[in-house]
């Protein structure tokens, strides 16, 4: 996936076949048991993060709807640069 196309965090979706609501508040994170990488991290909405038992690791085509898009601002396009500087490096 394009770095420049991941939802901010804050952002609200519904995963396809799910049945509550997500909210992003990590991106591009990896599975500390697999080491696989997701494009994010979310909790149930609203409830929040209750522990790590409540997070979910999803990739962008897991989502069925976008609810809300989170906050974006200079700092995210700075942090969302790095990242894909990061991502080209690694090729």
């Amino acid at each position: 996936m394009d770095i420049k196309n991941l939802l901010p965090i804050g952002s609200v979706v519904l995963l396809k076949n799910g049945k509550k609501r997500l909210m992003i508040f990590g991106v591009k994170q990896s599975n500390g048991k697999t080491g696989i990488e997701y494009d994010y991290i979310g909790v149930l909405y609203p409830e929040g993060n209750m522990g790590t038992e409540s997070q979910v690791l999803f990739n962008q085509p897991d989502i069925e709807k976008v609810f809300f898009r989170g906050y974006e601002d200079e700092d995210r396009k700075t942090f969302l640069d790095r990242l894909a500087a990061f991502y080209a490096g690694r090729k």
